[in-house]
């Protein structure tokens, strides 16, 4: 798997530099480590910042803190690695869409073949993510014990997926073009990189919305005993 400094050397050679860098973190004292140790982070945090990206997606049940505001019933401590928050669902859903139920008058060999669908009952929940007077970061919501879909900082670069690392190296090669190039070659380099990144990131995401698969189950009330 590539590593951050394969990243680096990568984004390096898309843009014709021979240089080789041999550590970014420190930087080994070349122009090149300089620039790759200052930009690397700035890429690879706003690229997993433009999808919901599969390998950086965690679940995890919330721990509740004090609720200073009227508008929500609970507020819920964030996860420290949490970049951003996808759905706030009830404890027992089985996804983003809607929760499954089990009648109690269904025989407990049948469970596992006829499930019903809670009418109406659907997630994700209503939720709103503001900062505490201490500049913390709180999640408000109504959904009591709720478990919460997020994106995480990923730093591990061994977790990218391949299509991710292309795409990457062409993201920070945008941002290397002008300090490593100059001038208006730099410039059109920059643009010419960020052209490569839209076409590998229309296909990361692509293969990336492979790694999931949710049926939608809409169902309504006057249908729901049918």
């Amino acid at each position: 798997m590539a590593s951050a400094v394969d990243i680096c050397n990568l984004a390096l050679a898309h843009l014709g530099d021979t240089a080789t860098v041999a550590s970014i973190d420190p930087p080994e004292g070349s122009a090149q480590a300089e620039h790759c140790a200052r930009f690397y982070p700035i890429a690879r945090d706003g690229l997993l910042n433009m999808h919901a990206w599969q390998f950086a997606s965690r679940r995890v049940n919330l721990a509740q803190v004090a609720q200073p505001w009227p508008e929500w019933k609970y507020a819920y401590a964030l996860p420290a690695d949490c970049m951003m928050a996808v759905a706030v669902m009830p404890p027992d859903a089985n996804d983003d869409y809607s929760s499954r139920f089990v009648p109690t008058d269904t025989p407990f060999w049948a469970h596992n073949y006829s499930p019903t669908v809670a009418a109406g009952r659907y997630v994700p929940q209503p939720f709103s993510i503001e900062a505490d007077g201490t500049g913390t970061m709180v999640l408000y919501t109504n959904q009591e014990t709720p478990m919460l879909r997020y994106q995480a900082f990923v730093t591990d670069t061994t977790k990218f997926s391949p299509l991710f690392v292309q795409c990457l190296s062409w993201h920070l090669a945008s941002m290397l073009a002008g300090p490593v190039i100059k001038g208006d070659q730099g410039a059109a380099e920059a643009r010419r990189c960020m052209q490569m990144v839209q076409v590998y990131l229309g296909e990361a995401k692509r293969t990336d919305g492979q790694q999931r698969n949710v049926k939608v189950e809409h169902i309504v009330p006057w249908s729901a005993g049918r």
